[in-house]
């Protein structure tokens, strides 16, 4: 049995409106870092307002800490926390290759989506919000054209994994990987991202609400930046949705 890293709470929901919504509403009570896990959410939200489809079985969680760095070292959890996903697919499931991370926050199993990652503040708390297909994935005409198809973990691999064992590695995961990065800082996460990233050395389209980009994915850059190399040099994109 995965045992619980030492001072991080844990809270277990059978249903709530959103994962995001609740930590935003027990901040005042917490004591230290705090995972919430939802059995069901009735009103889940992804990046950009989307919503994101969290049906019993799926993974819906949430990390509460505080926040204690520059926001724009807060955001470099984003890799702190699809680093950690990837480390528990492959610790449920024993497998390596089926599984990259996609910029900025999203774990793909053979080339779907299986797992999103949203990143809030509130107040001077950090909260990063967890989506995993467990059990079922969204319908493919349910996402914006030219997004990565969803997938679940069951349909793909055939295996049953429940929401609370999920956490509870997930945990330890991340709990580990957040010593490191508070001690070393963003270089080996950005290594160890970097190993595990799709399409990097091919052709991207990097779009944000006002422009789009398109260049060979060489690198993320020490500010967690994207870097693309395109007839006009190299392009740094800081925020952005990625297609492939």
């Amino acid at each position: 049995m995965t045992q619980w890293p030492d001072g991080y709470g844990r809270r277990v929901l059978d249903s709530v409106d959103s994962t995001l919504s609740e930590a935003a509403r027990i901040l005042p009570d917490l004591a230290g870092p705090t995972w919430i896990l939802a059995l069901e959410q009735t009103a889940a939200r992804g990046r950009r307002g989307r919503t994101w489809s969290t049906p019993r079985g799926n993974f819906a969680g949430t990390l509460i800490m505080e926040r204690r760095d520059t926001p724009a070292q807060a955001a470099l959890r984003s890799f702190v926390t699809s680093l950690a996903l990837w480390h528990t697919f492959v610790a449920v499931t024993g497998r390596e290759d089926d599984f990259t991370l996609k910029w900025p926050n999203d774990v793909l199993l053979r080339g779907g989506k299986v797992a999103g990652i949203l990143l809030e503040s509130v107040g001077d708390h950090l909260v990063i919000g967890i989506g995993v297909n467990l059990a079922t994935a969204p319908r493919a005409d349910a996402v914006e054209p030219g997004a990565v198809t969803p997938v679940s973990l069951k349909s793909t691999l055939g295996l049953n994994v429940a929401p609370v064992d999920f956490l509870d590695v997930l945990a330890v995961q991340y709990a580990r990987l957040e010593t490191e990065f508070m001690t070393y800082g963003f270089g080996p996460i950005r290594t160890a991202w970097l190993t595990r990233a799709a399409r990097r050395g091919e052709v991207i389209t990097a779009r944000t609400m006002r422009d789009e980009t398109v260049g060979v994915f060489e690198d993320v850059d020490e500010t967690g930046a994207l870097i693309l190399g395109t007839p006009k040099g190299r392009v740094a994109i800081m925020a952005a949705d990625v297609y492939f």
